[in-house]
């Protein structure tokens, strides 16, 4: 039986989701997908990028992650709006509703992507292209907003498909059509192949993914390491991958922030570690995981990184003690000058039992640590996160739990916003 892939791809995701929301719960006129519009970030908390882009917007090669000033020399009269991830995530989930009436074998991919496997059920809704037109359809008359859906035998096929002609479109990638849809397209179209690949291949004579297909992959081995073997199976049409309605094992949690002002005393530094420590600490006992390495990283004023990584005695997910390991790692890494962002992040996860090794020097109780964080994190279930804050964050500049998507992110305040 052949296999038959879908690939969803939500058509400028949080541009869309707030353009519907303004037209349909605010009573707004101006369609935002219609116009030069963005979505962008709070430039005074130095969060000034561009997360979405219209089509519209596109035309003035505006692109996503490039910074708002720059954006905004390009196209003097874009519009923008604030991030509100809150809306965002319902929906997300709302999207994957329907997509899971259609088949079990649903593979959230992003928070607007989405794999089905529709071999074994695609036949209900009729053949391959009758099914994606029908779901395509579907979530433009009851959510609102528009998707590309890609279908293909594989996933790698069917996500390239998916970003050929925007928007509201359905496109299919079966092999035979790879030498006229595919091949043709520069080699940084091609999954997985980034800036710095794409420069290598472009050194190689390799422009079109065309051209890395019909590529010696001995010589792309030799220049490119095992990489260089996959993108040639890419461009061959080749994967072997499977949609996992389940998520795969996470191998690790971390969360940064990039501070409002740079940060100069160490003291201030090891307080955002803290609030950093907290919302890693939190992610990992609510997956009943613990870690055995740390890591921190910092990114200095003038946008240098470095970062420091300990493998701890202990597995652990005691907010004390990740800060505590966090403030040795950061204390050897640091140099003295400006911070801008600080990272934290917890890998090598273990499910085992909690056996500490014992120290003849340590008197830490670390069973009343793990009770004081069990009873802290049931408060903040059921109370919010400010229901419980430590001392020192009263009265700073400092969210008190810090990293993911930052709380001026997760809502928009309507009031404030001119909704035409």
């Amino acid at each position: 039986m052949k296999r038959v892939i879908f690939h969803i791809d939500v058509n400028a995701a949080f541009l869309s989701w707030e353009a519907v929301y303004r037209l349909y719960h605010l009573g707004g006129k101006v369609d935002l997908r219609k116009i030069a519009s963005a979505v962008g970030g709070d430039t005074a908390l130095r969060h000034g990028i561009i997360l979405a882009k219209s089509i519209p917007a596109k035309r003035y090669r505006i692109q996503t992650g490039e910074a708002i000033w720059e954006a905004r020399r390009k196209c003097p009269g874009l519009v923008l709006v604030p991030p509100n991830y809150g809306l965002y995530e319902r929906c997300s989930q709302a999207l994957m509703e329907i997509l899971r009436q259609y088949t079990p074998d649903v593979e959230p991919y992003s928070i607007d992507e989405a794999f089905l496997d529709m071999t074994e059920i695609g036949g209900l809704w009729g053949e391959p292209l009758q099914a994606a037109h029908r779901i395509r359809r579907r979530i433009r008359e009851e959510l609102g907003f528009t998707v590309n859906i890609g279908v293909a035998e594989n996933k790698l096929l069917a996500k390239m498909a998916s970003d050929f002609e925007k928007p509201d479109q359905v496109h299919t990638l079966w092999p035979q059509e790879l030498e006229k849809k595919m091949w043709p397209l520069p080699v940084s179209d091609l999954f997985f192949v980034g800036r710095r690949t794409s420069r290598k291949l472009e050194n190689m004579g390799i422009h079109t993914i065309g051209e890395l297909a019909l590529a010696d992959p001995s010589i792309l081995r030799s220049h490119l390491g095992k990489h260089g073997e996959l993108i040639w199976n890419f461009a061959n049409g080749r994967d072997v991958s499977l949609v996992e309605p389940e998520p795969p094992w996470q191998k690790g949690y971390g969360n940064s922030t990039t501070i409002p002002f740079d940060v100069t005393e160490a003291s201030a530094a090891r307080l955002v570690l803290l609030a950093l420590s907290e919302t890693v600490g939190m992610r990992l006992r609510r997956a009943q995981v613990r870690a055995e390495t740390l890591s921190v990283g910092i990114k200095t004023f003038d946008f240098a990184y470095a970062s420091h990584q300990m493998t701890l005695a202990n597995a652990t997910d005691i907010t004390g003690e990740i800060h505590r390991y966090a403030c040795r790692l950061f204390d050897e890494l640091w140099d003295g000058r400006p911070i801008r962002h600080l990272s934290l992040h917890a890998g090598r996860i273990t499910d085992q039992g909690r056996i500490r090794q014992q120290d003849l020097f340590d008197r830490t109780d670390y069973g009343k640590l793990e009770q004081l964080d069990a009873a802290i994190d049931q408060i903040r279930g059921r109370y919010g996160n400010d229901s419980v804050m430590r001392a020192a964050f009263i009265h700073i500049p400092v969210d008190h739990m810090l990293g993911g998507i930052s709380r001026e992110k997760r809502t928009a305040d309507y009031s404030r916003i001119k909704v035409e």
